[in-house]
């Protein structure tokens, strides 16, 4: 179901942006919110948007554009993960970067914000200039962002590397938010007045979105998606003080506004905005086309990164606070995980057979199929023979692939390259499949009905392996795990 125009975006969207860059004449720095070509929590919560809306409308301006990338070096300590893609943040700089040049922009350099003296990312930086790409440092302040007196000064912003551009637009984005992007914006805007040089700032952030309620479940959803920054989305207070109109926004931009506000009257003796949603050229509120579709999306989304977090803990990667926090907003939305059918099914049939590790899909047309681990596939395997053979009108009995067929695949997983698990993982068992649909009609009907999971949502009682976290993410599959080890 679709409840965004996406073509209605990238048409006024790309306007308003023409209209904010001529707004500041010939030097702007857009702080780009979110993902550039690839912003799947965007796809996910407002069904109809395409992950790289943004960056066809700005391919338009690519000329007049270049683009620098910003990386926290807390994040590269910590070795943070984008759970979209499964790679630390370190490695989609570089894979931002080649993607960036590929679509024929120009990637200028890359700046290493919260810098501290951290090891890891001195070798980061080595690492890139090896590479040829220009980095810079930028620095942590003491008490950022509400001193504003150190901040506008020579021992604030003064301090971080001055960034070398050279066109008109200068997009500054990062693999994922609480990496910097405002701050390096406006360190950029301090030096390059202290070399004598005018320039503007503008925001691109989709979310929150500023003319939906405070409490839409679009706007919910963002905050579960940020709750390990601990944002919080809120009423603008400027906005409200000088138009007398609700605009949402969220805490880190309010509070950084002051420091916006001084510099811009540093600069230019006056502040072009009143406001911290004034700074914004989001349109995307305008082009929600089913308000209902596009909340219950934002709630499924809610209950996915609910997992997701319960996940990370498991692993020692995530917080109990994160956790919690994801708890208070289901109470906000009026959402349970009993709203996402296939942790039930997957739950029930597990507790059916004695705590088995098991698995459920929810089809496009509603349907459920579950299934459980065994001595030859795992739960992720068997789901996917289970749903092809239920698309593909296959009986449920018949064995797509036979035992005698598995067992030497088992053999050399832990014989020659001394594994532990015999079960086949999702990759093995498609690779089983293509090579058995040359001369098995079954199989190659199995196979052809794989595009028709694109799109559809699994639960597994226990959390996947890498491998098949990867499989699903590629057949466009959303999945959540309860946070239980395999055993």
């Amino acid at each position: 179901m679709i409840g965004f125009d996406n073509d209605k975006y990238i048409r006024i969207q790309s306007e308003h942006i023409r209209e904010r860059i001529a707004q500041f004449g010939n030097k702007l720095y857009l702080e780009l919110g979110g993902k550039l070509f690839d912003d799947h929590h965007a796809s996910r919560v407002l069904p109809g948007f395409q992950p790289d809306s943004k960056l066809r409308m700005l391919s338009e301006l690519r000329d007049s554009a270049e683009i620098v990338i910003v990386i926290s070096a807390v994040d590269i300590e910590k070795n943070k993960v984008r759970q979209d893609l499964g790679i630390t943040y370190d490695e989609d700089v570089l894979r931002l970067r080649r993607e960036f040049i590929d679509r024929g922009f120009l990637v200028s350099s890359v700046v290493i914000t919260h810098c501290n003296g951290q090891p890891s990312a001195e070798t980061f930086r080595r690492r890139l200039e090896m590479l040829g790409i220009r980095c810079y440092y930028h620095y942590m302040i003491d008490g950022y962002p509400h001193n504003v007196a150190k901040i506008d000064s020579p021992e604030g912003f003064g301090k971080d590397d001055y960034v070398e551009t050279t066109r008109p637009l200068v997009i500054v984005t990062a693999p994922g938010p609480g990496s910097g992007k405002m701050a390096v914006c406006l360190s950029q805007l301090y030096n390059e007045h202290q070399r004598g040089n005018i320039a503007g700032y503008a925001k691109f952030e989709t979310f929150p979105v500023w003319n939906l309620p405070l409490k839409h479940p679009v706007n919910i959803a963002y905050e579960a998606a940020t709750a390990d920054l601990n944002d919080v989305n809120m009423i603008d207070p400027f906005h409200l003080e000088a138009y007398q109109k609700v605009a949402i926004n969220y805490n880190r931009d309010v509070e950084i506004f002051p420091v916006l506000k001084s510099l811009f009257q540093g600069i230019y003796g006056h502040c072009p905005y009143q406001s911290p949603t004034d700074m914004g050229v989001n349109m995307v509120g305008f082009c929600i086309s089913d308000d209902e579709v596009c909340s219950q999306a934002s709630k499924d989304e809610i209950i996915r990164r609910y997992f997701t977090a319960l996940n990370q803990l498991a692993e020692g990667l995530g917080s109990e606070e994160e956790v919690q926090k994801i708890q208070m907003l289901f109470g906000q939305a009026g959402i349970s995980v009993d709203d996402r059918p296939v942790v039930a099914a997957a739950r029930q049939r597990s507790e059916s057979e004695g705590g088995a590790q098991c698995a459920a899909i929810q089809l496009r047309d509603g349907s459920i199929i579950t299934a459980s681990s065994g001595e030859l596939l795992g739960c992720s395997a068997a789901l996917l023979l289970n749903a092809t053979k239920h698309l593909a009108g296959i009986d449920h009995s018949a064995k797509l692939i036979a035992q005698q067929l598995i067992t030497p695949i088992q053999n050399t997983k832990l014989t020659y390259l001394r594994g532990h698990n015999p079960r086949l993982h999702t990759d093995e068992v498609l690779i089983a499949l293509s090579v058995l649909s040359l001369s098995d009609a079954n199989c190659r009907c199995a196979l052809g009905c794989l595009p028709q999971l694109d799109g559809c949502q699994v639960h597994s009682t226990v959390m996947v392996s890498p491998v098949d976290r990867q499989i699903f993410r590629k057949l466009g599959i959303g999945l959540t795990c309860d946070p239980v080890r395999k055993k």
